[in-house]
């Protein structure tokens, strides 16, 4: 089964991006999605919501939600894409 991206996060002093589908029910701290962190790895995985809110790029910012970001394809494709060219592009 391939996810519908539920939300973009991205930090935006770094470059960093997540894509994420889902919480993980046993523990609702845990996202699951697409990460890169700007360094021309993304790769698909898991990661600390609390964790997220304490990230700061080089500037001080925070990591933010993309209000206006709607997926266009699915997980898979978003991650194929990223693997080809090093970098998530929405």
């Amino acid at each position: 089964m391939d996810f519908v991206l539920v939300v973009k996060l991205f930090t935006p002093d770094v470059g960093a991006t997540r894509l994420l589908t889902e919480i993980d029910p046993d523990d609702p701290d845990i996202a699951f999605g697409l990460c890169d962190l700007g360094v021309g790895c993304p790769e698909l995985g898991s990661v600390s919501l609390s964790e997220l809110g304490t990230v700061r790029g080089k500037l001080g910012l925070p990591v933010e939600r993309d209000l206006h970001f709607r997926p266009y394809q699915t997980l898979s494709a978003y991650a194929d894409h990223a693997q080809r060219h090093g970098a998530i592009r929405t």
